[in-house]
């Protein structure tokens, strides 16, 4: 007899300073961070998404793309800074 498989509730999100794009999902248990992404559809759609560039997370927590999702995760996709905040600083700094 064949077990049925599992499924996980997980969310995608994308979030830009104009807007958030949230995909709920339902994924079979297994499912990594990196092929949650994929299957949101959110990477056709915003295009400057490079999964080797973008780092992902988990409820603002640092994950690596293989890393295998629970029910209920939220899958962050982090855009790059477009400034180093220390480098930030120092300017701030040195203007006062």
């Amino acid at each position: 007899m064949k077990v049925p498989a599992l499924n996980i509730d997980i969310e995608v999100v994308y979030a830009l300073p104009e807007k958030q794009i949230v995909r709920q999902m339902n994924l079979p248990e297994g499912t990594t961070a990196e092929q949650a992404v994929k299957l949101s559809g959110i990477l056709p759609q915003f295009p400057e998404i490079d999964l080797l560039k973008n780092r992902l997370g988990v409820y603002g927590k640092l994950v690596p793309p293989a890393t295998i999702l629970c029910n209920r995760d939220r899958v962050e996709i982090y855009r790059p800074l477009r400034v180093d905040p220390k480098e930030n600083r120092r300017k701030r700094a040195k203007s006062r």
